[in-house]
């Protein structure tokens, strides 16, 4: 009788043990999981964005729409068209100067503003070129990987939203630009995101590259344009 409730205790406390010991791998593998997929930044206004592990990177996931620098500067928001297109100093609008616009698309700025180095959270930048080509890399190319980067669906993106799976988790959506002359062109076309990168264009230095992604194509295009174009930004975190 002893030996029987010794043999019982013994598969009892081993029965103990295997259950703690998968309790702590579950519950460590649940917080690695929130960790990797779902953890957030925040800005300094306050707005929190998801962000997505590519490669060796993490991006933020959402478009940036901070209307204050990091230092707690305000960044100033233009406009009128003329003001705008007149503009050598940082400044941003929401597309068609509609707030509504801003949830979903986020902010649109002038490339004087990602000179400040001062646009993105404590920790991430506004991306260089090298860190879009390393973007790239990861996803087999800008020949094809726009297609993985683009939101799935029509909810944003104009038909035909073409070969768009965002199998990468980047969530791209067509905040469309504002032109140097003050205009706004292509939401829910195109989109459109500044590197941190001057590049001499026709013998122009006033030139930066940016990336861009159409609805009918799953092309990462790579073009330069003048800093006084507003586009969109995504942060990428230090390394």
């Amino acid at each position: 009788m002893n030996l029987n409730r010794k043999t019982m205790f013994t598969e009892w406390t081993k029965s103990i043990s295997l259950l703690l010991v998968f309790s702590v791998f579950t519950g460590c593998h649940s917080r690695l999981e929130k960790e990797g997929k779902g953890s957030q930044i925040r800005d300094i206004d306050g707005n929190t964005y998801n962000t997505v592990k590519i490669g060796d990177q993490l991006w933020m996931a959402e478009n940036l729409k901070t209307a204050t620098f990091s230092d707690g500067t305000p960044i100033p928001r233009v406009e009128d068209y003329e003001e705008w297109a007149s503009l050598t100093l940082p400044a941003y609008s929401w597309y068609n100067n509609d707030s509504l616009n801003v949830e979903d698309f986020g902010a649109l700025y002038n490339c004087y503003v990602i000179e400040t180095e001062k646009l993105c959270p404590d920790g991430w930048h506004v991306p260089t070129d090298g860190d879009w080509i390393a973007l790239e890399t990861s996803l087999g190319g800008a020949a094809t990987g726009g297609g993985a980067m683009k939101e799935s669906g029509l909810g944003h993106w104009k038909t035909p939203n073409t070969e768009a799976s965002n199998e990468s988790g980047f969530s791209a959506l067509p905040g469309g630009y504002r032109s140097y002359n003050g205009t706004f062109n292509l939401m829910r076309i195109d989109g459109f995101w500044w590197s941190s990168s001057e590049k001499s264009w026709y013998g122009s230095l006033n030139t930066v590259i940016y990336r861009n992604l159409k609805y009918d194509g799953s092309d990462l295009y790579r073009e330069v344009a003048v800093k006084a174009n507003g586009f969109s930004v995504r942060c990428v975190q230090n390394p």
